[in-house]
């Protein structure tokens, strides 16, 4: 098998049949179904050992403690035995030919990339149907390009993402004590910095927004969160390019710094005249409750 499908779930069993129902139907099954159960306490283990036992699928099932969806994540790379790695959260599910679409233009990039950077994996549209892009339009390039590259270029839009295993096990998630988050772009920007994604510009998986999902609640998991937060804004304000957005990263990156406890000035790779100019957007942030 050549692709890991990773599923983070916490008490979520009756969603979680509909991630099963469209791995099932997969027009290729070079994959393996890898599930980390982040500490359900609603019976998941008892509906996962039925799909297990009907051999439809290859099946992984792992529980460990409850600690928030960044440590799943690397218990779910630490056990993925293939070259390749995806994840579907357990609200998701994938288009009939969801894992036929990400290895053929996996393949087709490796073939064909002429560039210094390495292809480290592929970036797809996710949606609320087969043919709807979730939020935002399509990518504003073809061919290869960062993640973060695209969103430079305009992209606002959510992605499927699978990448290499071996570069996501030299980049794991910072486990920090008493939080459970970390922004996943944290990780992303830094794989960025040493290969390319194959673009495709297709839905691959479809959404249901939940309440109690993860986007629905970025005010909560930033007051819950601040040190993966300060992370976050400090790397995002030193690779960002001059202009509005820096000023908006550097802002961000001053008032979790404050909220962190971490010093403002010392111990970070931004420019001096950066931070002073975060100091002063990050007070007209906080003057106008905007963070």
């Amino acid at each position: 098998m050549r692709l890991t499908v990773f599923t983070p779930t916490y008490n979520r069993k009756e969603l979680l049949a509909r991630a099963y129902d469209s791995l099932k139907s997969q027009s290729v099954r070079d994959f393996e179904w890898l599930i980390v159960d982040d500490g359900s306490t609603d019976a998941t283990d008892d509906e996962v050992k039925k799909w297990i036992d009907e051999g439809i699928i290859p099946i992984r099932y792992i529980y460990r403690e409850n600690g928030g969806k960044m440590r799943a994540h690397n218990t779910g790379v630490e056990h993925c035995e293939t070259e390749l790695f995806v994840c579907l959260d357990s609200d998701d599910r994938f288009t009939a030919t969801a894992v036929a679409d990400l290895l053929a233009a996996y393949d087709d990039a490796v073939k064909d990339h002429p560039g210094d950077m390495e292809i480290g994996g592929v970036v797809a549209h996710k949606g609320s149907d087969e043919t709807t892009i979730l939020a935002g339009g399509d990518f504003p390039c073809k061919g290869t390009s960062t993640l973060y590259g695209l969103y430079l270029k305009g992209f606002s839009g959510e992605t499927t993402l699978m990448y290499r295993t071996d570069i996501l096990k030299k980049y794991p998630f910072p486990e920090i004590e008493g939080e459970k988050y970390v922004p996943e772009d944290y990780i992303y920007d830094k794989i960025d910095g040493i290969c390319v994604l194959a673009v495709l510009p297709k839905v691959v998986t479809i959404c249901v927004i939940t309440d109690e999902g993860y986007t629905q609640s970025v005010g909560k998991l930033k007051r819950e969160n601040v040190n993966a937060f300060y992370l976050y804004y400090e790397q995002r304000a030193f690779i960002t390019p001059p202009g509005m957005l820096k000023l908006k990263y550097l802002g961000r990156y001053v008032i979790y710094a404050k909220r962190s406890g971490h010093p403002v000035f010392r111990d970070t790779r931004l420019k001096t005249s950066d931070v002073i100019l975060g100091c002063i957007y990050g007070g007209f942030l906080l003057l106008l409750n905007r963070e």
